[in-house]
């Protein structure tokens, strides 16, 4: 291959979207891949992406991608955003459609991608050296949290699906990276997990100093995807400062804890 190409997952929003656009700053070649066919037409025309419609969870999108992606040369790097959560309820009380939909969307798509892509990623890898796929989980993966059961068990899967590739491709150049992002302050993911009430929404953020953006989590794929191609980030958790552990957030002004008193 003579230049470097991402095929970008969940790009027509919040952390999929950022990372096109930063990818493409970086000199990549993006097929920037989702459902909502307006708004891809809307970031081919303004940053040059390659847009490609599809929902993960068909088989059929799927292998149209993969046809579509082998008609255009290869891809060098799987980038595996789409994802997302349905619901904040206890076990007892959840939606098991809101659950299938979680696995679906977070856990299936990513093998059936893997599935898809892994004949391209292997012919770019002899020809270029290595391949790369990468996967955008969450820190909801590591910790679970009251109300968040589902979300944690379609994160894990993912993550898992992750840990377990890595081994079976032990011996091959290509990269298993996994990018694990805490309080991310996007305009659709939490609204769309309330079932799009924006206002309980943005209470999710309220007096928490600098939540992580989009762009945040972007720039940290763009470096990994651009670092050495024989370093692995097997796995990275960014959070914000105000964020120490999923259930540890601080809302409010962060200020140094400085003792004034004087001392004899």
């Amino acid at each position: 291959m003579t230049i470097r190409r991402a095929v970008v997952t969940g790009a027509s929003s919040g952390i999929g979207e950022a990372t096109a656009r930063v990818l493409r700053e970086r000199g990549w070649e993006v097929v920037a891949v989702a459902r909502r066919a307006e708004r891809l037409a809307a970031l081919e025309a303004e940053v040059g992406v390659v847009a490609f419609a599809a929902d993960l969870t068909v088989d059929a999108d799927v292998e149209g991608l993969a046809a579509f992606l082998d008609d255009l040369g290869g891809v060098h790097s799987l980038v595996h955003v789409a994802g997302g959560a349905r619901g904040a309820d206890r076990v007892e009380d959840g939606r098991v459609d809101d659950w299938q939909w979680m696995f679906e969307v977070n856990v299936l798509s990513a093998q059936r991608l893997v599935a898809a892509l892994l004949p391209q990623l292997r012919r770019a890898a002899a020809a270029d050296g290595h391949a790369d796929t990468l996967f955008v989980t969450s820190t909801a993966a590591q910790t679970a949290y009251a109300g968040g059961a589902g979300y944690n068990a379609a994160k894990a899967g993912e993550s898992m699906l992750a840990h377990a590739l890595r081994l079976e491709l032990n011996g091959e150049p290509i990269r298993v990276i996994e990018i694990a992002p805490g309080m991310v302050h996007t305009e659709e993911f939490t609204a769309n997990r309330l079932g799009g009430d924006r206002v309980a929404a943005e209470k999710v953020y309220e007096g928490v100093v600098a939540p992580l953006t989009a762009e945040d989590v972007a720039d940290v794929i763009a470096y990994a995807l651009d670092a050495p191609g024989h370093v692995n980030l097997d796995l990275v958790t960014l959070r914000p400062v105000a964020q120490s552990a999923q259930h540890l957030l601080a809302r409010g002004p962060l200020r140094p804890r400085i003792d004034d008193t004087p001392h004899a």
